[in-house]
């Protein structure tokens, strides 16, 4: 079981011991800021998006689509963003390891900003993986193409980074002997690995399959690695990378002004608390 640490309490006692295989609550910039310098091999960020959704969604029989439309992730324009975007990278570069590397996960909405700003901040872009989803959400209007992508820009902490970790023979094994491509296929979560509360309605709206979060942790991390969720969401990362064998630490909290994320109710051992999925 992860250890939920108040951020208050982090900032007394800077050690391994107190951060790593934990949950930190609080603002991320200001967790990741009390964290030590260049001490964690990988990040994984599913940031908030910026949907910027301009009201309610209807199916065409005029049932509520359980859409996102959190606190968490309404921003007064582009430029606030912007800069909580900055902020939390350029948080992120200082705890990753010369030769680690960083993953941001988005949808067309964001992802073309977060990537610029990586390049500003002299990240250097590795690839950008297309992650096509076999369950899209279909395109209730009919007004544009169904969404049935995410996209994922991979990172080194800059262009001097050439020992980064990249387990090409494993991917290579794991894919019929053929070279891993940039596209890779997963549907979105359902079923029993969708954490529900305890009232039937999802814990998290952007939950990552943890299919998904097993390619990137194999890909990019060895045993042992720490890896950093700033976004901890449902706990994915987390639970995922301790069936891996590697170490983990994470935010609770996007924002200050961000939920606590509810706990999931007892379902299974897939379905536990975020809290205890490590």
């Amino acid at each position: 079981m992860a250890a939920v640490l108040p951020l208050a309490d982090l900032k007394q006692q800077v050690r391994p011991a107190s951060w790593m295989n934990s949950i930190i609550k609080g603002d991320c910039v200001a967790a990741l800021e009390a964290l030590p310098d260049k001490s964690v091999d990988a990040i994984f960020a599913d940031p908030p998006y910026n949907l910027q959704l301009g009201g309610a969604l209807h199916r065409p029989d005029q049932s509520l689509v359980d859409a996102v439309d959190n606190d968490w992730d309404q921003f007064a324009s582009f430029d606030v963003y912007d800069a909580f975007t900055r902020a939390w990278l350029l948080a992120c570069r200082r705890v990753l390891k010369p030769q680690g590397t960083i993953w941001v996960i988005g949808s067309y909405h964001n992802i073309f900003r977060v990537g610029a700003i990586m390049q500003d901040l002299n990240f250097w872009l590795l690839n950008d993986i297309v992650w096509r989803k076999t369950n899209p959400m279909p395109n209730f209007k009919g007004r544009r193409f169904q969404n049935a992508h995410e996209t994922m820009i991979w990172a080194s902490r800059d262009a001097k980074a050439k020992s980064y970790t990249f387990n090409y023979e494993a991917l290579k094994a794991s894919n019929d002997d053929v070279q891993m491509r940039s596209d890779w296929l997963f549907p979105i979560c359902s079923g029993g690995e969708r954490l529900k509360g305890a009232d039937g309605k999802k814990v998290h709206p952007t939950q990552k399959p943890e299919a998904l979060l097993a390619r990137v942790i194999m890909a990019s991390t060895k045993p042992g690695d720490v890896i950093l969720d700033p976004f901890f969401g449902s706990g994915t990362t987390g639970a995922v990378a301790k069936r891996l064998g590697r170490n983990s630490s994470a935010s609770s909290a996007s924002r200050i002004i961000s939920m606590r994320h509810p706990p999931a109710s007892k379902q299974s051992s897939r379905s536990a608390r975020p809290n205890s999925r490590f």
